[in-house]
């Protein structure tokens, strides 16, 4: 007879394969698809959706899950079990009416977007993100009635399991305690160097080249994975087939070389999840802030080194010529160039949180309904200002409609980038730690050895711990800014 957990696993496997078409679908949509094909690839995404939510909320489930808890299972077994749960009760929470509206809106709101940006139409963007907030409160509500929690740590704990608000703002307040400071002393120093100017234009498909380079560097595999544009640069797809995407600019090839190697980190840390848990919930990455913790691990922890830019200087050079500003030295200045400005992933390091402050704030405030969509621009211009001396005032497109989170109600997630970095910072201090002379090794290309560590302390072990004890095999603590603190000071001041 076969065992409960053992019909789950069934069940998941089955499920996993219809989530891999929904991925592939979702990166075609925002980088491949026809304009026209918006509604019926909405429609279609939807009914995927709701024939996941169908299997999952089948009576059946619920009493297989119940009688595997009384099975003899092992630790990898109970922890799968416990992710089953986890994932069942997300699943089956929402009435499917919900789950299509959502979908529908959030693709209408997403597709619209990408017109109304460019054209910084903020009265057009605002008429869809209406339905969008209202749906995403609607969610908010009854995931905090079934869970307990508070209706922003209902969707908080879907990105970030176990994360709360309560957990987060002393995190957020003591990075403002001294962020600000620490921002004005590395403007200081910047000033008493002469910035070298960037000469020319860069060929779109020089910088492709130069990212694919970079990428099989950093050692992503391209048997499982592409590179494409799309209007924001994102990871998606499956472990087996990882699709990234960059956007290029002529005037600069930091930026698409920048946001190349932050999704390089988030492919690897995919196509390195456990293989002999595919298909299972045990087997997916953590949370989306240890997903972050990859991706700015090789992008400012790895890719803002010294050792790494030794490797990477020749390699533009190759790429764009001898020219003003390519130099190593120069080079150095511009990947580390404190420049407060207005878009988030172009952001400098330092900076960077200052903008996943302000939207976690304003994002919580609209779920909790303490903020209506139509206050979204005033309160982004005052905080813009407040953390960053930067006025967005009338600017749109570069201030709230510059990213695509809110248009599909991904509500919660902007927080992880921040964690990202408190977690890549830890890690990457704990490598340092256990891995001697490792920036040397670094500079002689044996990358490896970094991405061995990363592999046998995060990839490997999926879902199989918690964040918090995940964090604390790999590092011996428990999260902290300290490490992040002390990375920062250490390169910028």
């Amino acid at each position: 007879m076969t065992s409960a957990y053992a019909s789950l696993c069934d069940l998941f496997q089955r499920l996993s394969r219809l989530e891999h078409l929904s991925a592939i679908s979702g990166w075609d949509m925002y980088v491949m698809m026809s304009s026209k094909g918006s509604t019926a690839r909405a429609e279609a995404m939807a009914e995927l959706e709701l024939e996941i939510q169908a299997r999952l909320a089948a009576p059946r489930v619920a009493e297989l899950l119940s009688a595997a808890e009384q099975e003899s299972l092992d630790d990898d077994q109970r922890a799968d079990l416990v992710e089953m749960k986890r994932r069942h009760a997300w699943t089956t929470a929402l009435p499917p009416a919900l789950v299509e509206a959502k979908s529908l809106a959030g693709a209408r709101c997403e597709h619209a977007w990408r017109r109304q940006r460019p054209a910084n139409d903020w009265t057009g963007f605002a008429a869809n993100l209406r339905e969008v907030v209202r749906l995403a409160r609607e969610e908010a509500s009854i995931r905090a009635e079934l869970t307990g929690l508070g209706r922003y740590d209902a969707l908080l704990d879907h990105y970030e399991p176990g994360m709360r608000a309560e957990r987060l703002d002393p995190l957020f307040a003591d990075l403002s305690s001294w962020l600000p400071e620490l921002i004005e002393r590395a403007l200081e120093r910047q000033a008493r160097v002469a910035e070298t100017s960037l000469e020319g234009s860069f060929d779109p498909e020089a910088q492709r080249r130069l990212g694919l380079e970079v990428m099989a560097l950093l050692g992503f595999d391209f048997e499982a994975g592409r590179l494409d544009v799309s209007a924001h640069p994102f990871c998606g797809g499956v472990p087996s087939d990882v699709r990234i995407t960059t956007r290029f600019d002529e005037g600069d090839f930091l930026p698409a070389l920048m946001s190349v190697i932050h999704e390089t980190g988030h492919a690897r840390y995919e196509q390195n999840l456990p293989s002999r848990f595919h298909g299972r919930p045990i087997g997916l990455a953590r949370s989306m802030g240890m997903h972050e913790s990859q991706s700015l691990s090789f992008e400012m922890q790895l890719a803002r080194s010294d050792a790494f830019l030794s490797l990477l200087q020749p390699m533009v050079s190759n790429h764009f010529g001898r020219r003003p500003g390519l130099d190593l030295e120069a080079l150095a200045r511009r990947v580390r160039r404190v420049a407060p400005g207005k878009i988030r992933v172009d952001a400098d390091e330092l900076c960077y949180p200052a903008h996943v402050m302000l939207r976690y704030q304003i994002e919580r405030a609209l779920i909790e309904g303490e903020l209506e969509v139509d206050d979204i621009p005033a309160a982004w211009d005052e905080r813009m200002l407040r953390y960053l001396g930067v006025d967005t005032r009338g600017d749109y497109r570069n201030g709230c409609m510059q990213d695509i989170h809110w248009t599909d109600g991904g509500f919660g997630y902007f927080p992880t980038y921040t964690l990202g970095a408190i977690y890549a910072a830890q890690l990457f201090a704990a490598a340092r730690q256990a891995l001697p002379g490792l920036d040397e090794r670094i500079a002689d290309g044996e990358l490896g050895v970094l991405f061995g560590w990363l592999d046998a302390n995060v990839w490997s072990h999926g879902s199989r711990y918690s964040t918090d004890e995940l964090l604390r095999r790999a590092t011996g603590a428990p999260v902290s800014t300290q490490a992040y603190r002390a990375h920062l000071e250490r390169r910028y001041a």
